[in-house]
C-alpha cells in the first residue's frame, strides 16, 4: 500500500510539474508570438538615412520589434504615408519642412529626436570660389518655402545676399534686400538638384545629393551650413503614437553609440551627428 501511494504521489508531482513546465512554455511561446508581430514601417528616402535604419534593425529585432523600411522616391509621399498610417514614422525630413507639410495639410506629425546635421552647402563645377561666379548667375535652390528659406539664409550668413529681418516663418525671395551680383535663383524640386550641377552656375544642396557627384562639403562646397540651424534631419512620427514603446525603442537605437560612430566613420563632417 506505501509503495502504491508513493508511486501515486510521485506521479501527481510528474504530472504537476510537466504541466507547469508546459505552461511555462506556452507562455513563452505566446511572448515571442506577441514580439514577433510588432511591426514598425518606416518610410525614408536615400543613404544615410536608409543605412542607419538598416544599422538599428538588428537591435530592434532583440526587442520583438520587425522594422520595416519603406523606400519611396520622392520627398512628399513619407510625409503623406505618415499622416495617412500607412506608416508608423519617417526620417527623411527636418523640423521646419515637417511645419510646413502640417500647416498645408492639416496633419499632426512631431519631431521624436534628431539624428544627424546634413551639411548644406554651395557647389558649382566651373568656378573654385564664391567670388569667382560671375555676374548674374544662376542658383538653383530647392522650391519648398522650408528650403528656400535655408538655402537664402545660407547666402546671407556669408554676405552673398542681404536679408530683412523676418517676418513669417520662412525667408523668401521678397526678402532680399541685397544682391550685388544680381544672382538669379532657379527654384527647382529637391530631387532635381543634384541634375543641376550641370545646368546651373551653383547649386545649394545637402551632402546626400552632393554625394552622388563626388561633391563632399569638406572638399568641394564654395559655402556650408554648419550646424547652427534648426534643419538636423529628424526621426518623425504622429501625436497619436510618437509616445508608443516601439517608437520610443526606434528613437534610442538611432541614438547610439553604433550610430554614432558609422556616421563619424563613413559619413565625417557631412551628416554630424546631432544627438
Amino acid at each position: 500500500m506505501k509503495k502504491i501511494l508513493f508511486l501515486m504521489t510521485a506521479l501527481i508531482v510528474l504530472l504537476v510539474g510537466c504541466g507547469k513546465e508546459n505552461e511555462a512554455k506556452e507562455k513563452e511561446s505566446t511572448q515571442n508570438q506577441e514580439k514577433e508581430e510588432v511591426t514598425l514601417k518606416v518610410a525614408s528616402l536615400i543613404p544615410p538615412m536608409t543605412e542607419i535604419l538598416e544599422l538599428v534593425k538588428p537591435k530592434l529585432a532583440e526587442d520583438g520589434i520587425n522594422l520595416e523600411m519603406v523606400v519611396l522616391s520622392d520627398n512628399v509621399q513619407p510625409n503623406s504615408a505618415l499622416a495617412a498610417g500607412e506608416v508608423d514614422a519617417n526620417f527623411f525630413q527636418h523640423v521646419p519642412y515637417m511645419e510646413e507639410f502640417n500647416r498645408n495639410n492639416d496633419a499632426e506629425l512631431v519631431p521624436v529626436t534628431p539624428i544627424y546635421f546634413a551639411n548644406y552647402g554651395v557647389y558649382a563645377k566651373e568656378y573654385d570660389s564664391i567670388d569667382k561666379l560671375p555676374e548674374g548667375a544662376v542658383i538653383a535652390i530647392a522650391n519648398d518655402v522650408s528650403n528656400i528659406d535655408r538655402s537664402l539664409a545660407l547666402l546671407a550668413q556669408h554676405k552673398v545676399i542681404t536679408l530683412q529681418e523676418k517676418t513669417g516663418p520662412y525667408y523668401t525671395m521678397a526678402d532680399i534686400t541685397e544682391n550685388p551680383k544680381n544672382y538669379q535663383f532657379k527654384e527647382v524640386d529637391l530631387l532635381m538638384l543634384a541634375r543641376m550641377y550641370d545646368d546651373a552656375d551653383a547649386v545649394v544642396m545637402t551632402p546626400a545629393y552632393a554625394a552622388p557627384l563626388g561633391l563632399t562639403p569638406k572638399n568641394d562646397a564654395l559655402l556650408t551650413e554648419g550646424i547652427d540651424n534648426d534643419f538636423a534631419i529628424t526621426l518623425v512620427a504622429r501625436k497619436d503614437n510618437v509616445d508608443s514603446e516601439p517608437i520610443q525603442k526606434l528613437a534610442k537605437a538611432m541614438t547610439s553609440p553604433e550610430v554614432r560612430k558609422f556616421l563619424e566613420e563613413n559619413y565625417s563632417e557631412t551628416a554630424i551627428p546631432a544627438f
